[in-house]
């Protein structure tokens, strides 16, 4: 499956695996990267220490490329370091979200790493694409963890027709009919965090992979939406807490301290006994995602269905 995406990255499909923190680390990013996709290392809540580690134990599982995901909303010092530490070590490419890639593209350009752009809006997609980042993905607010306000359907609508880049989705993909229905769209690869949890080189704790396998649609909740904190995941203890606090007007800075550090804690401990650590962060489209696999069974799946349904989908226009 050839797209400009696969020339421009490298790798066999156009498939990115998704940053989660705590959770996508060098031996998940490996893993993705070694099936024909490309794989990424989160760096989330870590240090420039770990950051190098990181990549070069990812060297050592990988040859082909794969690359590291950049939190722009970090303290300026930490994301200097984070900076350095990634622009000295020389992964593939960055992709860089929450906030905006501009001042940073030829920096990573200089250290010749490609540079993704997580983007929300037509807005900051025109904007990107105009001081020469190399790929865009958008991710709607069907995805896990920290979200938007725009859906991915209603992004590749407004999005597509205003760049020339090429552009990813993001948001409600774990399988080939999402895939195929983004490539029919115009997007020239996709994102996918959600299904990967289920996979067996994912190191997040059992108990995160069983409720995502048990869950259903409906269990799909965001939180802090009101705030402009929005975050998305399966429904808890904590969320319930979490959404009586939030409708009943207590401060955003109160609400910020209980989330603190959920994320590093339900990736490594579990929900608790109470379901109170926190809620398992991942996408509305977890419906799907019923069985634990192999990195490489869901990539050559997802691409092998997705080939399908494009191929159908080109005979019922010959046909029409």
């Amino acid at each position: 499956m050839k797209t400009r995406v696969t020339e421009i990255l490298e790798i066999t499909y156009p498939i990115l695996q998704g940053a989660m923190a705590w959770i996508s680390d060098c031996h998940l990013a490996a893993a993705v990267s070694n099936a024909g996709g490309a794989g990424i290392i989160a760096t989330g809540g870590q240090t420039e220490n770990w950051i190098r580690e990181q990549i070069r134990e990812a060297k050592r599982l990988t040859n082909r490329p794969f690359g590291v995901n950049l939190g722009l909303a970090i303290p300026a010092d930490d994301l200097n370091a984070m900076i350095r530490a990634i622009c000295e070590e020389k992964p593939a490419f960055v992709t860089v979200g929450a906030g905006n890639p501009v001042p940073f593209i030829e920096t990573f350009h200089a250290s010749k790493i490609k540079v993704v752009g997580i983007i929300p809006n037509t807005r900051l997609a025109k904007k990107v694409e105009a001081a020469g980042i190399d790929l865009i993905v958008v991710e709607g607010t069907e995805a896990g963890g920290r979200i938007g306000k725009l859906t991915t359907m209603a992004l590749l609508e407004n999005v597509l027709p205003e760049v020339k880049l090429p552009v990813l989705a993001a948001g409600g993909i774990v399988d080939g009919r999402g895939m195929a229905a983004a490539m029919i769209m115009g997007a020239e690869g996709i994102q996918m965090g959600t299904r990967f949890l289920a996979s067996k080189e994912c190191i997040v704790h059992p108990q995160y992979k069983d409720e995502i396998l048990k869950a259903g649609d409906e269990q799909s909740v965001s939180i802090g939406l009101s705030r402009n904190k929005g975050l998305r995941g399966l429904k808890s203890p904590f969320t319930e807490r979490y959404t009586q606090m939030e409708n009943s007007g207590v401060s955003t800075e109160e609400l910020s301290l209980l989330v603190a550090g959920i994320s590093e804690k339900v990736a490594k401990e579990g929900l608790g006994a109470d379901g109170m650590n926190g809620m398992v962060q991942c996408g509305q489209a977890v419906g799907p995602v019923k069985e634990i696999l192999s990195v490489k069974e869901i990539i050559e799946r997802t691409a092998e269905e997705a080939e399908q349904l494009l191929k159908n989908a080109y005979r019922l226009a010959a046909e029409s």
